[in-house]
């Protein structure tokens, strides 16, 4: 729409003078439910310019509540949502065109912020004094939510000789002990509010625990992408408390400028990279003794595939959340079906 002359490219924005820009492009947003949202979009160009808007690729009509303004920026007022997901949600892009062409701006991302119902609940525990408590929950939330937790509705410590809470949300309670029994129940909250969940009742009988190291809850497979944190799980148990170490099956050094352990022997992998690919091994060793076990995980990265002619490529994807969201796949933008060679199932 800049300088009489047609975008050959609708990704690419054109500049009139110097580095002043011919387009002013949308953001990504985050509201509450029932505020406004306004999305950007100015276009310089011979005239007369038309502005127009695009969700998820369809276009935006206007109504009571959307308006494009005559600057032809977005405007939607009392953001909706919804149980089955949000109303107003989605990816948006401005498109500008005059009798020279046309040009699309990148897409900008409207998310409405909210706690979703519990996925997972916290499960009542009966424990020997000695042992190690574990709970978890799970919520759906954007932002995501800071995990917290409660017994018998008062503040537990985050973080103690004896008290872990992993980034996940986990509640991890080493040596348990009479004052530990009572009703946990997780909170999660953010920008949209609280939400509690259920309570989950711990009963800390008395005796003694005389068991060799058993690992209650190690670590699992993840896929991640680059700079993300990885948290590896392992919490072990026995009499007496068993020491977790960490090793790279490769036998390659820990990366200890990015590596921290947290608790009692978590594994937490900040800012990874490629290099930390790789299996972990978790090992729980009685103090003193040879007596060991141990649980492993792989850390790897999305990579892509290269197969031979008439080999088999596969893909995975998971996702959760309530409703159960539904999953489509796109191949360079287009959207995939099942036919006799592309088969597509869940597991």
């Amino acid at each position: 729409t800049a300088g009489g002359r047609k975008q050959r490219s609708p990704d690419r924005l054109p500049a009139t003078r110097g580095s002043e820009k011919s387009f002013k492009e949308p953001h990504d947003l985050m509201v509450l439910p029932g505020e406004s949202a306004l999305l950007d979009c100015h276009a310089r160009g011979e005239v007369p310019i038309a502005i127009g808007w695009l969700r998820n690729g369809a276009k935006v009509e206007d109504d009571e509540r959307v308006r494009l303004l005559p600057n032809g920026s977005l405007q939607i007022s009392q953001v909706e949502s919804s149980t089955a997901g949000t109303v107003d949600a989605g990816v948006y892009q401005c498109l500008a065109q005059n009798q020279y062409g046309a040009i699309l701006s990148q897409k900008s991302r409207l998310t409405v912020a909210g706690i979703s119902t519990f996925v997972r609940q916290p499960s009542p525990a009966m424990l020997m004094e000695g042992s190690v408590a574990r709970f978890s929950c799970k919520v759906t939330a954007h932002p995501p939510a800071a995990i917290t937790w409660e017994l018998n509705e008062a503040p537990v410590p985050p973080l103690t000789d004896r008290i872990t809470v992993l980034p996940s949300g986990v509640l991890q309670i080493h040596g348990v002990e009479a004052g530990d029994s009572g009703k946990y129940r997780c909170v999660a909250t953010n920008i949209a509010g609280r939400r509690w969940s259920t309570e989950a009742m711990l009963t800390v009988k008395p005796g003694a625990l005389v068991l060799g190291p058993h690992i209650i809850a190690g670590p699992q497979n993840l896929t991640l992408s680059l700079h993300a944190t990885a948290v590896l799980e392992c919490l072990a148990t026995g009499q007496p408390r068993p020491i977790v170490s960490w090793s790279r099956a490769d036998h390659k050094p820990m990366d200890v400028f990015s590596t921290r352990v947290l608790g009692a022997g978590n594994l937490i992998i900040t800012d990874v990279r490629p290099r930390h690919a790789g299996v972990y091994v978790c090992r729980a060793t009685t103090p003193g003794t040879r007596n060991y076990t141990v649980a492993m995980a792989n850390l790897t990265w999305p990579e892509s595939l290269t197969r031979p002619r008439a080999g088999t490529a596969r893909f995975s994807c998971q996702a959760e959340g309530v409703p159960q969201p539904s999953i489509t796949w796109l191949k360079n933008g287009a959207e995939m079906h099942s036919n006799g060679r592309i088969k597509m199932y869940s597991r």
